[in-house]
């Protein structure tokens, strides 16, 4: 049906990256876009991606996880050389490059799946061809997250469902990608095997999940530090990647179970997608298929670069996407060994030992910390992409002095507490105006008052936190001036309070609701009790 070298991921520049300063400011060759293999080869000259939708992003990031561990040989407990696998992962950072041998090895051996398009095309399903109704395919609108399909709205393009404009080849891979790790449940393509049609999708494993990854000053870092260390029992004959399948699986089957970290990163999607090609141009697609992968069974939700918290009823789930919520807000839960809380937060099994912090400690430097997610519901509402980076944070801080945690748990919440406290306030006060139980301007008021106050107290909260002592000499929570503290997101609280008041204090009636409402800031008036 197709070519079966066309569209070669490994060769052809379809990633978008950023150049480090020092290749910037030299004559060495920087496109702009690389193949698989020169992502990989030159990391140690790339400073991080360039993809701009945040779920692509953390999407292309597992599979780059994976192949990292096969070309570094690290997707092994034991390579049989008697060195252990941390101490072989430092002795490649060390070397401050990834293997070359081992990335011409493995795509060597693999070329033949890497490919977009042919017989067994990359994270796809060629079956789909004769499984699904060629006349009532998803098309190119629905493949792409960003562009409306039905009657979905528009994002960031118009586009007609009767006439849609095809799609670049490397970008289709990233959306390919999107769908696999945050596609919604509900219907798709029907397919048909074994005689019975269904169109019935599951939910991908990220749908509606923030995702956190530990990043160096070069992708090299950023790669060797998101790398899972494998159980003893792990072996990679059988902890395969979905491009490596000997044989594709039955869909009527459960199932494979994840044997490992490279199957658990690459492996787990619920969906099955075949991307169709224009007739004369491999280069960019025109149409897909996109259906459920498994008519029975789930595979198990366990993301290592998800924070997990348990709901009312005892059940752990993913910290979701919200795109109104800064990223310094959940660095507790990042960073903190026992966050604490009613959520019961466990940070990232990545952030654990012996994962990034022994980067972090080899490098003798914090990695930065990078969200990425999709503000979305469970099915086919897509709301918002969400985004982050901290500044370098991720080290040993609380192990070298635990007066840290009780400090950067306070600060948030004291943060938190007071962007609470604002938003109350102003609603508050417009009730007060308006003389109305809920007035229609006050989720406006509210939403101007969390846009003023959250930036700035962003700002406060890194400042604090950077001034606080990581080496153990101040033992009374790490050097922490609670009172300082408090008044400067008190103040940050007043001044976004009094923007988004001010213009009703002209008249004697705004100007009272205003000054009665302000006392919510401090927090309200409370009645003594009987």
């Amino acid at each position: 049906m197709f070519a079966v070298s066309a569209f070669p991921l490994d060769e052809s520049p379809w990633i978008p990256v950023l150049w480090t300063p020092a290749v910037q400011a030299g004559s060495r060759d920087r496109p702009p876009l690389v193949g698989l293999r020169t992502l990989l080869a030159r990391s140690h000259e790339i400073s991080s991606l360039a993809i701009t939708e945040p779920p692509a992003y953390s999407a292309f990031l597992r599979t780059l996880y994976a192949f990292t561990a096969r070309v570094c040989a690290l997707d092994e407990d034991d390579d049989g050389s008697g060195v252990d696998w941390s101490e072989r992962r430092l002795n490649i950072l060390d070397a401050g490059r990834l293997p070359a041998d081992g990335i011409d090895a493995y795509f060597d051996a693999w070329a033949h799946r890497l490919c977009l398009f042919g017989e067994r095309p990359w994270m796809q399903d060629p079956r789909l061809a004769e499984q699904c109704d060629p006349a009532r395919s998803a098309g190119v609108n629905k493949l792409v997250p960003t562009r409306p399909s039905g009657n979905n709205h528009a994002w960031f393009t118009h586009v007609q469902d009767s006439d849609p404009d095809p799609v670049p080849a490397g970008e289709a891979a990233m959306s390919l990608l999107t769908w696999h790790y945050y596609g919604p449940s509900g219907r798709g393509s029907a397919r048909t095997v074994g005689g019975t049609a269904s169109a019935n999708m599951k939910a991908g494993p990220l749908r509606g999940a923030l995702s956190y990854h530990p990043e160096g000053s070069t992708l090299f870092e950023t790669l060797l530090a998101g790398l899972l260390h494998p159980d003893p029992q792990v072996s990679r004959t059988t902890d395969r990647c979905m491009w490596e399948w000997e044989e594709l699986p039955d869909p009527d089957a459960p199932p494979p179970p994840v044997q490992g970290p490279c199957s658990r990163l690459t492996a787990v999607s619920q969906h099955a997608l075949l991307l169709i090609p224009a007739p004369d141009d491999e280069n960019v697609v025109t149409d897909a298929f996109i259906t459920w992968a498994y008519r029975d069974g789930r595979l198990p939700r366990d993301d290592p670069f998800l924070v997990w918290q348990i709901s009312q009823q005892g059940n752990p789930y993913p910290r979701p996407a919200d795109s109104r919520r800064a990223l310094w807000r959940d660095i507790d839960a990042l960073l903190l060994l026992e966050p604490g809380g009613t959520a019961q937060a466990r940070h990232p099994e990545v952030f654990s030992a012996p994962h990034a912090l022994e980067v972090s400690d080899a490098l003798d430097r914090p990695l930065a910390v990078r969200a990425l997610g999709f503000e979305q519901d469970g099915q086919a509402k897509d709301r918002q992409f969400v985004a982050g980076l901290t500044p370098p944070v991720l080290d040993r801080a609380e192990q070298t002095n635990p007066a840290t945690a009780p400090a950067v748990g306070w600060l948030r919440r004291t943060g938190e507490l007071y962007g609470r406290r604002v938003q109350y306030a102003v609603r508050r006060a417009c009730q007060l105006y308006t003389h109305e139980t809920r007035p229609k301007e006050a989720d406006n008021w509210a939403e101007r008052a969390a846009a003023l106050y959250w930036p700035q107290a962003e700002e406060e909260f890194w400042s604090r936190f950077h001034g606080l002592d990581p080496t153990g000499a101040l033992l009374v929570e790490a050097g922490l001036d609670r009172d300082a503290a408090r008044r400067s997101f008190l103040r940050i609280a007043e001044r976004a309070y009094a923007s988004v008041t001010d213009p009703v204090c002209h008249t004697q009636r705004g100007a009272r609701a205003v000054a009665d409402a302000h006392s919510e800031l401090y927090g309200g008036n409370r009645r003594p009790r009987s």
